[in-house]
């Protein structure tokens, strides 16, 4: 079970919770991570983002407001603890845990339902899309439908036949027609020969692109092979162990991490003086020219921009890099698969745990009826040999003696009964105080913060008390 906390912080960092690097368990939680933790999961959750992520510094007042809305939300979901404002401010490891396992299962619940929300409505788009397709393939048949093929023949290149003009001579009217015809040919060849060319092009530009993908594979699958190389022969290297080499790497990566900064400070040296160069030429050629100035100041704050963009994104990598580094560092959580075996065992344990729990309770009944017949036969013994025994003290002293000692015998034993059971109760008791005790040890209550915050408290209401009798 010690390994739990880790799995409840993947979960959350699945979900989409942001968990700070430096926590790596339950008991690593501050009241202020818990409260963004449970402030981003009940945004998650709710699809809104009305809870605060963050414990405010300003008042105690602020605190104890946030803290109380925090609680009012996770018992809206249905928590089945109480829980109050101390349970963010002065956290302990149980209810902590007890707080994140609850958030974990809400979100897994909310997940799968978005996730069913989610499938449906692609489906209803897909199914819009398809009957849309299908209208436009209708409207473009019933279309096709209504123009007529031959209109298709005298409206090649998008130009238009002349009317012929019925009231001409014979003659006139089969020249005109010839030369019409004539002319449809050409333009059908011209557009079967541009179409020809404009499908050779694209071929072309297609078999050039294809050759460019293969030549780019082939030359990745190259170097692949050449590291291939390399890797079995370190592998097979007896001489020199991988430290060695990894040694080398290293020292040739620092090598170019060196000669890249070197050829960059070059750069730099050879840079500043031509563009202080081209600054005077634009300079000089803009002088007479309003419009051309202005351009010319828009393109320097365009470059002041650049630069500025180009040194925050420097200033991202060496950022990526620290916190890459900060990560290979952090201690490698156990796979999946050992977690589900520990949850095995974990089950294996509690059933066996539970049928021990009711081999005991079966004994114990056992033994409850046991002694309740022991002590029936007790009674009715005692009874019997009470009644003998005064008959016979009616009769002589060593009767009344033997009575009396019986007397006292009975009432003997009946303390050291009491005492027993009073003994038992007090060690029962006892063990309850000690589970106690350990419980609140395990709280992590820090005394002197809840009286510093007491004191604040109590100024801040002298405070307001003042504000209100000068008003």
């Amino acid at each position: 079970m010690e390994h739990s906390p880790e799995i409840l912080l993947n979960s959350l960092h699945n979900s989409g919770v942001r968990v700070p690097y430096d926590v790596s368990s339950v008991r690593d939680l501050t009241p202020a991570t818990l409260v963004s933790i449970c402030g981003q999961s009940l945004n998650l959750i709710a699809q809104t983002s009305s809870f605060p992520t963050s414990l405010p510094d300003s008042s105690v007042a602020d605190q104890f407001n946030v803290c109380m809305d925090m609680a009012s939300g996770i018992n809206s979901l249905g928590y089945p603890g109480d829980v109050s404002f101390h349970k963010f401010l002065y956290p302990s490891e149980e209810d902590s845990c007890k707080l994140v396992r609850f958030l974990v299962e809400r979100l897994s619940e909310s997940s799968r339902s978005g996730s069913r929300g989610g499938v449906e409505g692609v489906e209803d788009m897909e199914r819009v899309k398809e009957d849309s397709f299908e209208s436009n393939v209708g409207n473009h048949r019933s279309g096709d439908d209504r123009l007529g093929p031959k209109w298709d023949e005298f409206t090649l290149n998008g130009e238009e036949p002349e009317v012929l003009n019925i009231e001409g001579e014979d003659a006139s009217v089969g020249c005109d027609a010839n030369h019409m015809l004539r002319r449809l040919d050409e333009m059908s060849i011209d557009n079967v020969s541009s179409r020809s060319d404009d499908l050779h092009s694209s071929e072309e530009k297609q078999l050039e692109e294809e050759m460019m993908a293969k030549t780019s594979e082939l030359k990745h699958l190259e170097e692949e092979l050449a590291l291939l190389k390399e890797a079995v022969d370190i592998a097979f290297d007896v001489d020199h162990p991988a430290e060695f080499y990894l040694d080398k790497l290293n020292q040739q990566v620092d090598a170019q991490r060196q000669r890249l900064g070197e050829l960059k400070s070059q750069q730099e040296v050879v840079r500043r003086p031509l563009e202080e160069k081209r600054r005077t030429l634009q300079e000089t050629l803009c002088a007479d020219n309003p419009d051309a100035q202005k351009k010319l100041q828009k393109l320097k704050q365009l470059e002041v921009e650049k630069e500025s963009m180009l040194a925050s994104i420097r200033k991202r990598e060496e950022e990526l890099t620290q916190l890459t580094m900060d990560l290979e560092k952090q201690p490698k959580l156990a796979s999946r698969r050992s977690y589900i075996e520990r949850v095995k065992e974990i089950t294996k344990n509690s059933r066996k745990q539970e049928a021990d729990i009711e081999q005991i309770l079966k004994d114990t009944r056992e033994l409850q009826l046991e002694s309740n017949s022991i002590q029936e036969r007790l009674h009715r013994t005692y009874a019997v040999v009470d009644e003998l025994v005064f008959r016979e003290a009616k009769k002589d002293a060593v009767g009344r003696q033997a009575y009396r000692l019986l007397t006292s015998i009975h009432e003997n034993f009946e303390q050291i009964r009491e005492k027993i059971l009073a003994t038992d109760r007090i060690r029962r008791e006892a063990t309850e105080h000690e589970k106690k005790l350990a419980a609140m040890a395990s709280r992590s209550l820090n005394a002197d913060k809840l009286q510093a915050d007491l004191e604040v408290i109590r100024r801040e209401n002298e405070y307001l008390e003042k504000s209100l009798q000068d008003k």
